[in-house]
């Protein structure tokens, strides 16, 4: 009876997967999920943490590109994954902060099915319009959209770019006409053709054409000028108090161990704060913050209350 009582005990154990340590990554590539396709700054973000997490801490990653219906598509999908450290998503306004007022129904709660565990970032967008406009100031863009009405273009419906058109609509007691598209690189092409008159888009992006005379910046929604365009005024500083940043960060599903968090954190942390990795994301105008889980989680939960008002004014409820 003794050696029928081992050899089930054996069994028992050969049949049970090997759980790792509390804090420590399993055998398991950890797979980055991004809600946008290939070849965006998101896309690019995920693949330079996926980059370091192997090379500095020999933990293999993969990025996973899950884009539709305003980052819902991915967020879901994390959700429903263990909250084991192998599965994680590179959240932005899309899914966390636009959706929940965007949508009447969300198949996830942003908050309680989350763990939200670093803050990377954030991009800031600008007003930019024609060189040839003659509009160099925010008062002549103003007078321009109430006299002959202006037309700006945008990355989409609920996009950023368009709850910050609606925001300047708001702050400036303006009506501006407003022209989506599928992304932000066919609105610049429509600009750079003449069709559109201005445009809202990340400014990092726009530097060339910034340089290069081929637009006139206006205003940044930031709450302080960007150390690459120091010459670009904030709306703020204008007289218009609208901040609106295309915040990064990395969250799991909920129920992850608290030092499992830890270790993420961590390890997200050091990596930011390497030179390369500083250098590349200053390209994309990220500068990274840090901030803790708690920290994060308090951030997020506070950008849907912030940002609710914008997204019901632009009309962009689905």
């Amino acid at each position: 009876m003794k050696h029928i009582l081992a050899i089930g005990t054996a069994t028992l154990l050969l049949a049970t997967p090997v759980q790792a340590e509390p804090g420590k990554w399993t055998d398991e590539p950890v797979r980055i999920v991004v809600t946008f396709p290939p070849g965006g700054t998101s896309d690019l973000i995920a693949r330079v943490l996926a980059q370091y997490f192997e090379s500095e801490y020999g933990q293999k990653a993969v990025v996973d590109n899950r884009p539709g219906a305003g980052g819902t598509v991915a967020a879901d999908f994390v959700a429903e994954q263990g909250p084991d450290g192998t599965t994680l998503i590179l959240g932005n306004n899309a899914p966390f902060t636009i959706a929940p007022t965007q949508f009447e129904e969300l198949p996830y709660d942003p908050m309680g099915d989350f763990t939200h565990i670093a803050y990377l970032g954030a991009s800031t967008p600008a007003l930019f319009v024609q060189p040839s406009s003659g509009i160099t100031s925010i008062e002549d863009y103003i007078a321009r959209a109430n006299g002959d009405g202006i037309t700006y273009g945008s990355s989409g419906v609920g996009s950023i770019t368009h709850i910050l058109g609606q925001a300047v609509d708001v702050a400036l007691e303006i009506e501006q006409i407003h022209v989506p598209y599928q992304g932000s690189a066919p609105a610049i092409q429509d600009f750079r053709a003449g069709v559109l008159e201005a445009y809202y888009d990340m400014v990092a992006l726009n530097g060339d054409l910034i340089t290069e005379g081929e637009t006139q910046p206006i205003a940044l929604a930031a709450p302080e000028r960007s150390p690459l365009f120091p010459d670009i005024p904030t709306f703020r500083e204008l007289g218009h108090d609208i901040v609106i940043e295309n915040w990064t960060g990395v969250s799991a599903p909920a129920g992850m161990d608290p030092e499992m968090v830890k270790t993420i954190n961590d390890t997200i942390g050091a990596i930011m704060q390497m030179e390369p990795v500083i250098e590349q994301l200053a390209k994309f105008g990220i500068a990274h913050t840090p901030m803790t889980s708690e920290e994060f989680t308090a951030f997020v939960e506070g950008t849907i209350t912030t940002w609710a008002p914008l997204i019901r004014a632009a009309k962009v409820n689905g």
